[in-house]
């Protein structure tokens, strides 16, 4: 039995007759869930192309049965008087192990199965023989297999400042209204987000609904799981990548019998097949996690907000460094602005301080850490108290840099930095612009010019030379690899089993320990000149959050930016904490070069194993893209190689449609499709779209 879904109606069929096949019936579980869920499916076909075959199995959370998992009890039947005549007759008939069974089911009559068997020796047989005389029960149950092992504490009550009331005041008062809105919940690091996420959840659990929260990470999901499990205990479930297959199946069907409130977890959590949902909240929705990379390539946002206009759900963003989108969406009143400018508590934001690391060269310090970032270790570990060093590994690709005057190459045409090839040249992956590599800085002429060759382990070694009595943590992906290495690592530190926590950007997002009150950042600069027009925005919101992780206990927090470009506004303003001072300064560069939000960008992404026919094949999807571009509203740029230009032997080749209306690109979208399936030319490449994307190729 195959199980379909219908999406449409047609008047006549492509296939033959004789082809078609019977409905055995139609399916009455879950249909009404699952028809908003095909509805969405549709959206998503239509906003971010692929197949309709691909969006439904993106939508629709049904994987493979699993074999249930049985819970099995052995319960005695007989009062002790008819218990101890029947041990009698099992021990005169020299029946041992029936006699060992009933003799520890007269100690305690109800018992686990699988410690029955283990404790007395007993077979499956011998009880098989017991339950048909009557002596004993062999009850089972399911059991739902749970991926939170932890003990929850007890909740706390929480006494939220005015800030905190006024934000779920608004929400709610819309709610009980009936007003369904999209909200942007931006609040300082520490300013009580995920209190005023669990209030409003509360609010809506209460009547009758549920809710979903989406995280962006898996390093998030310990210690987020643990304040939300302490709310609502075991009404919440999680999902994630690393639970087996059996844990994930009674997941869903834990939520399809009613038994949960809340699911957590990244963006495939949002299909959780909810019946009666009321409310979706994106955690750090700046976070480029949220847009799949498999098509179909869509953005957890944008798909949140379509499914809650179809369940009539409410949906709260959540950030202290929100994308440029979302605020320019409030700023157009599409979205609800809600503010939370204070920490919780009074604690005050960390101090900041900027150094500059072409000074660091010129004073003769080769090294990656600078000598105030080195003093004041020095003083934390005298102090008793904790350090994190958080190495910005974004946009490692390889642009080049000066370490004398911090100058970097850029393409003349785009604006982002050119990427260094190993064939010695620079080339721009958006609109394909070459030129060769340097060995002298054409600003300085200084020879410190290159890219940037510092890992995680380099630095743990610099860590340890400089400081032999420091007790160190690195978290990066080799020391996560295994089921529960994030927890574990955060766990450890937060107990204070280290002086120092090394890591990527694993080790910023929204993890709270009391007792850091430093926090440096190494190398700034890399995410900032990444070949990505999203660049400057990138840094802001690493190193804002970077910093965001320093005085969150009772002692002040320090932070230290090292950075070779300390007057671009993107690391003047992260060092301000001065988020609104940054989107106008970067929506102005935006509308400069006509990059979203301002315009709206279409990525079509070919791949093929004759390089030429690709070569052909990307000219002539340009040339149907300018002949259809209602008047030069849609402007082509590329076909350009992406950062990877063959990947296994096959090649690919990327061009860009800016235009300013996103639906007339998804019009251009469902034109392109059609003139790629009847041209049989097309027929060996594959072509993705990817509207907006967060990376460039």
């Amino acid at each position: 039995e195959t199980r379909g879904y219908v999406v449409g109606f047609s008047e006549k069929t492509d296939y033959e007759l004789s082809r078609v096949k019977e409905i055995i019936r139609t399916a009455d579980e879950s249909v009404a869930i699952e028809s908003r869920l095909v509805a969405l499916a549709a959206w998503m076909h239509e906003h971010y192309g692929g197949t309709m075959i691909q969006a439904l199995k993106t939508v629709l959370p049904i994987k493979r049965k699993e074999q249930p998992r049985e819970k099995r009890r052995v319960r005695l039947l007989l009062d002790e008087e008819e218990g101890k005549k029947q041990l009698d007759v099992y021990l005169h008939k020299n029946q041992k192990a029936r006699a060992r069974l009933l003799a520890g089911l007269l100690d305690q009559p109800e018992q686990e199965y699988e410690l029955v068997a283990k404790k007395l020796n007993i077979t499956m047989p011998v009880i098989r023989a017991l339950e048909e005389q009557g002596v004993l029960a062999l009850d089972s149950e399911r059991e739902f297999r749970n991926p939170v092992r932890h003990r929850v504490k007890q909740r706390q009550e929480v006494e939220y400042t005015k800030e905190q009331r006024n934000v779920i005041d608004t929400f709610w008062g819309d709610y009980r209204e009936g007003i369904r809105g999209t909200y942007l919940l931006y609040g300082v690091t520490g300013s009580g987000k995920t209190e005023v996420y669990m209030e409003m959840i509360h609010r809506v659990v209460q009547e009758g609904k549920q809710a979903i929260v989406l995280i962006p990470e898996i390093a998030l999901t310990y210690q987020t799981v643990m304040r939300f499990y302490g709310r609502f205990g075991d009404r919440v479930s999680i999902l994630n990548s690393r639970l087996s297959q059996g844990e994930r199946y009674d997941q869903m069907e834990r939520v399809r019998s009613g038994a949960v409130d809340v699911m957590i977890g990244p963006r495939s959590a949002l299909f959780t097949p909810f019946s009666d949902l009321g409310l979706i909240v994106l955690d750090e929705e700046h976070e480029t996690t949220y847009k799949s990379e498999q098509v179909p390539r869509y953005h957890a946002r944008e798909t949140a907000i379509e499914r809650a206009a179809i369940e009539g759900a409410s949906v709260v963003l959540g950030s202290a460094t929100p994308s440029l989108e979302s605020f320019y969406r409030c700023r157009r009143k599409e979205y609800t602005l809600l503010e939370l400018r204070n920490r919780t508590q009074s604690l005050e934001l960390p101090d900041v301080y900027t150094v500059d690391m072409r000074k660091e060269l010129e004073n003769g310090n080769r090294s990656i850490l600078s000598d105030r970032l080195k003093g004041m270790i020095a003083l934390r570990l005298e102090r008793g108290e904790q350090t994190m060093l958080f190495l910005n590994r974004r946009g490692y690709a390889g642009f080049i840099s000066c370490r004398a005057c911090g100058y970097v190459v850029k393409c003349p045409h785009c604006d982002v930095s050119l990427s260094a090839h190993r064939n010695g040249r620079l080339v721009c992956h958006y609109c394909g612009h070459e030129e060769p590599s340097v060995s002298a800085c054409p600003s300085c002429g200084s020879t410190f010019i290159g890219g940037f060759r510092a890992g995680t382990q380099q630095i743990e070694d610099i860590v340890k030379k400089a400081f032999p009595k420091a007790r160190v943590l690195r978290m990066d992906m080799d020391t996560t690899r295994e089921k529960d290495g994030h927890e574990k690592i955060l766990e450890s530190f937060a107990s204070g089993e280290a002086d120092t926590l090394i890591g990527t950007q694993m080790i910023v997002k929204g993890h709270d320990f009391p007792n850091v009150t430093l926090v440096g950042i190494l190398a700034a600069d890399m995410s900032l000149y990444s070949n990505d027009y999203r660049a400057g925005e990138r840094t802001f919101q690493l190193l804002t959050q970077a910093a965001g992780r320093a005085g969150r206990g009772s002692g002040k927090g320090e932070v230290i930016i090292q950075t070779y470009s300390p007057d671009h506004y993107s690391i003047r303003m992260a060092a301000a904490q001065d988020y609104e001072g940054f989107y106008e300064a970067e929506m102005e560069y935006r509308e400069l070069m006509g990059y979203p939000p301002v315009e709206q960008l279409l990525a079509v992404l070919m791949t093929g194993r004759d390089e030429q026919l690709l070569e052909k094949a990307a000219g002539y999807v340009k040339e149907y893209v300018v002949r259809i571009g209602r008047g030069g509203r849609l402007q082509v740029i590329g076909p350009a190689s992406p950062g990877v230009g063959k990947v296994n032997d096959v090649y690919r080749k990327v061009l860009y449609i800016k235009c300013g209306e996103y639906r007339l690109l998804t019009e251009a979208k469902n034109r392109l499709e059609q003139y790629i399936e009847i041209n049989r030319g097309f027929q060996t490449l594959r072509i993705q779209f990817d509207f907006n994307p967060m990376n460039v190729f």
